[in-house]
């Protein structure tokens, strides 16, 4: 098959506690991460030259900061081969809103590729050549639910209830590296287990200091907390609720200020990426 189109989903954050600094500068940090059935669409086609072409330019992204033709230049200076493809995307989810948009894009390309290029690595292999494409690329890559520890990738899958989440987008960008960087972010929460969170330990450790920084943020944790509990995933920008019925999810997001964007989406174990890799 020398064409695919295959779904990038979101992911939210149930929880993140960050329990500490390494000395190379990265956090560690305690999440589950909670994939969605909601998501971009990849379309790939293979090339009989070594060309790489983004059919689809993203605003503001340069080639050298889309992780999509990195994540495709990297795969191919792996296998040290002279492969190209045709790329294209369909995008539905925010950039800079904690949702991993672009690090479930590149997940996507590391695994559509391998599939169109015959490559046959395995899922391990790939996950750490995503690893250096950003700490949320394994779980993408592996397709399942999953508490995370370390930086993110040292991942154990999960079953979580299938709940309908509904995710508010404000009218900002966050920027991860600020957050982390910020001298008044809580760097030493308490690790917990799983069956801590099971239990209702829950909470993010960048929550406060994104509200404090971002009022737009605040203001949709607040507005979505009159309907069910409101979080905010990753550092944000988006919120979510859960519910138990996507008619319920629905209604409140009809309501939602006209400031904000969202969408509903139900909470999902396996990836839809693996679900349709399985087919073809």
């Amino acid at each position: 098959m020398n064409t695919l189109s295959l779904p990038c989903p979101a992911k939210i954050n149930l929880f993140l506690h960050i329990t500490g600094q390494r000395d190379d500068g990265y956090h560690e940090l305690q999440t589950l991460f909670q994939l969605l059935d909601y998501g971009d669409t990849l379309h790939l086609q293979g090339r009989t030259d070594d060309e790489l072409r983004f059919l689809t330019p993203l605003a503001g992204v340069s080639d050298d900061n889309n992780l999509i033709l990195r994540a495709a230049r990297l795969l191919r200076e792996h296998v040290q081969r002279p492969l190209g493809a045709n790329i294209g995307l369909d995008k539905r989810l925010p950039m800079g809103g904690g949702i991993g948009g672009g690090s479930s894009d590149a997940a996507s390309t590391l695994l559509g590729l391998n599939h169109i290029w015959q490559l046959d690595l395995g899922l391990d292999e790939l996950a750490e050549l995503g690893l250096s494409l950003g700490a949320d690329v394994p779980v993408f890559i592996h397709g399942h639910t999953a508490w995370a520890e370390g930086i993110g990738e040292k991942l154990r899958p999960l079953d979580t209830p299938e709940y309908w989440y509904l995710v508010l987008r404000p009218d900002c960008e966050v920027s991860t590296a600020e957050i982390f960087c910020h001298e008044q972010l809580t760097r030493n929460a308490s690790p917990i287990k799983i069956a801590a969170f099971l239990e209702g330990a829950t909470g993010n450790s960048c929550q406060n200091l994104v509200r404090k920084l971002y009022p737009d943020v605040d203001k949709a944790l607040n507005w979505l907390d009159q309907f069910a509990p409101a979080k905010l995933t990753g550092t944000g920008s988006c919120v979510f609720a859960s519910f138990d019925s996507k008619s319920t999810a629905e209604a409140v997001l009809a309501q939602k200020p006209a400031s904000t964007s969202g969408f509903v989406a139900k909470g999902v174990n396996l990836s839809p990426l693996h679900k349709t890799l399985s087919t073809v």
